[in-house]
């Protein structure tokens, strides 16, 4: 776009000399406004591990199996790399999309949730050849889980 030029956003004009990475008068990933940028929201969970184990297992609560044609989880879903990049991206987009008190959940649930818990899930999905560490859970049980092996998930809070 050329500079001095007006476009629309959010139904007002937007001086084209304003950053693209504003949305709504806040930045997105570090956009700076003047001389300082913007902070980043705290993580809530420090892992996809955490989330995991404190959040997700007693929200999306499924029943699954060993037989074929049955929902299929492991508790060593961190052994699995489709499986772990799946419920890091559910993770990541719950931790962003909480903080919009009027849609983020029914879009994190919709978009991003269901989504991938569908395929990870799938009796053709990440645990398809799991055997026997599928696990076998009961309707309205939450997803079992066992602790990862240390180091693997380390908590991002932490970082600088």
């Amino acid at each position: 776009e050329s500079a001095g030029v007006d476009r629309p956003r959010g139904g007002a004009l937007v001086s084209a000399d304003e950053p693209i990475g504003y949305i709504d008068g806040g930045a997105v990933d570090g956009v700076f406004r003047g001389a300082e940028a913007l902070e980043q929201p705290t993580l809530f969970y420090g892992s996809v591990d955490e989330f995991v184990r404190l959040k997700l297992r007693f929200q999306y609560r499924r029943s699954a199996g060993k037989r074929s044609g049955e929902r299929h989880w492991v508790s060593n879903w961190w052994d699995y790399p489709e499986a772990v990049s799946r419920l890091e991206a559910i993770w990541r987009a719950w931790e962003s999309l909480r903080h919009d008190p009027a849609l983020g959940m029914s879009v994190w649930w919709r978009d991003h949730c269901d989504y991938h818990m569908r395929a990870i899930l799938d009796p053709d999905g990440p645990f398809a050849g799991a055997g026997d560490d599928l696990a076998t859970v009961a309707p309205g049980e939450p997803l079992p889980v066992q602790d990862a092996p240390e180091g693997w998930f380390p908590d991002m809070r932490l970082k600088t």
